[in-house]
């Protein structure tokens, strides 16, 4: 059986005002409605003899994953929570661990939750061919078959043709034995590997069955397994989901599979691929698979240009009107706003970073805040007050310590909920009002099987989070 194993522990800064450290771009819906983590999910639908996901992911992004996987009704075979990101190898030691848990046969499908692929039919054609290679076992790559010089990207370069191709494989499929792997090129280097048509570039996706990565981890990694196996015998369950140990994880050393393993084995293969793939890693990328209008601009939220073209226009909380630009990219979020040319859109990360290390909370956080029973949504904050949307999931239940000189103003927009505090119960429903005093300690309910929702008032201080 194939068991996915997907990799949501990345923290780009790529796709700042959007991205942020806390709020990654597999959080974030780019394409349409659905989320990047939630397309990586969606595309399984139709595969084979497949099985529930492994979900990994950072601890701090867990409630917001989780909740998404909810919103699209994914219930993984297993979430792994690391307590600090160490690149792909400890992620995919781990996923084959728990893997071989579930099925002692178990086939890989390592998947970043990042990525978009347009062609499902064709996507689902190579796993396939990727499941039977892999059978055999090879360790499995997909290239992607390139349609330009790109130096944003790593390369795979083709050996020979695999002698010992399955028979039933997808129409028209190949693969290739990995001759070698190479870093991101400058641009006339690349130009070479597109023209030569023996490169491809470095997709990050992988099949291999889970007992022979483990071997070939334990073979040229051994650290990194025994690493992972003490983090999983010390940690501890959270929530829905299993905590690697902390001291024992952040101690192992970070690599990426490729380095680990892929350059080193010698049962390397790669499957070229052409489904529409992108890793949408920057601004200009997100132009490139956008819808354009006629004048080639790219359109997302409430936006109004004029005389403006080829530029991408994402206006997340408000209305933004653009005069006058060509090959621009504008970007606001509420709290922020990007202008950029189209062109330098690799620099953000420049900017993310110096943000960063200067103490922004832009370069960190969001004004959402997940929580195990919820979220936090803040909609303004005022010299003199802040206003937020308070949202808690059906069936949970939240603790409320009102700090001395804080008075709250609520209003229930949807659901209802219920108060519990001194062997007392008050009921409050959909357009009623309640005002909380300070010093208030008691426990908030949603015993309904909907969200229940509130907008929350209150003046500002230097107190701790209410809610608890």
């Amino acid at each position: 059986m194939i068991i996915p194993v997907i990799l949501a522990g990345g923290s780009g800064t790529r796709l700042w005002p959007l991205s942020r450290t806390l709020y990654p771009k597999q959080l974030l819906a780019l394409i349409d409605e659905h989320t990047m983590l939630q397309h990586t999910l969606l595309r399984l639908k139709g595969l084979d003899d497949i099985l529930d996901p492994i979900v990994i992911c950072n601890v701090n992004h867990w409630f917001a994953s989780s909740a998404q996987l909810s919103e699209i009704d994914v219930r993984p075979s297993a979430a792994i929570l690391e307590p600090v990101g160490k690149n792909t190898a400890p992620a995919v030691t781990a996923g084959a661990m728990a893997a071989l848990e579930i099925d002692s046969s178990a086939i890989l499908l390592v998947l970043p939750a990042d990525h978009l692929i347009k062609d499902i039919d064709s996507f689902h054609e190579v796993v396939n061919t990727g499941r039977l290679i892999a059978s055999g076992g090879h360790l499995v790559t997909f290239g992607i078959v390139p349609d330009r010089p790109e130096t944003g990207f790593g390369y795979i370069r083709k050996g020979e043709r695999l002698d010992s191709m399955p028979t039933d494989a997808g129409p028209g499929r190949e693969a290739f034995v990995i001759r070698e792997f190479v870093e991101k090129p400058d641009l006339k280097t690349a130009r070479r590997y597109v023209e030569s048509g023996e490169y491809c570039w470095n997709s990050g996706m992988f099949m291999f069955r889970a007992e022979t990565i483990l071997s070939e981890l334990s073979r040229f990694a051994g650290d990194i397994v025994s690493a992972c196996e003490m983090a999983r015998k010390k940690g501890r369950k959270e929530e829905d989901a299993f905590l690697l140990d902390p001291d024992t994880f952040s101690a192992c050393r970070a690599d990426s599979i490729d380095y680990a393993v892929m350059e080193k084995t010698d049962h390397g293969v790669m499957i070229p691929f052409d489904g529409g793939w992108n890793d949408i890693g920057s601004w200009a990328a997100m132009w490139d698979v956008g819808n354009k209008d006629e004048n080639g601009n790219v359109i997302l939220g409430d936006v109004v240009v004029r005389d403006t073209k080829n530029s991408l226009v994402f206006a997340k909380n408000r209305l933004v009107s653009v005069i006058g630009l060509e090959n621009a990219v504008v970007i606001e979020t509420g709290d922020s706003v990007l202008v950029s040319a189209r062109n330098q859109a690799q620099d953000v990360r420049a900017v993310a970073e110096s943000l960063k290390a200067a103490g922004r909370a832009e370069a960190v956080s969001r004004p959402s805040t997940y929580y195990s029973w919820g979220k936090i949504d803040v909609a303004a904050v005022m010299e003199d007050l802040t206003v937020r949307r308070v949202l808690i999931s059906p069936g949970r239940s939240v603790g409320l310590n009102v700090p001395a000189g804080r008075t709250l103003n609520w209003q229930v927009t949807a659901g209802s909920l219920v108060f519990e505090g001194d062997e007392q119960e008050l009921c409050v429903k959909k357009n009623d009002t309640v005002k909380i005093d300070p010093k208030t300690v008691l426990t908030i309910k949603n015993r309904g099987d909907a969200p229940l929702v509130i907008v929350e008032i209150f003046t500002p201080d230097s107190g701790p989070e209410h809610f608890c």
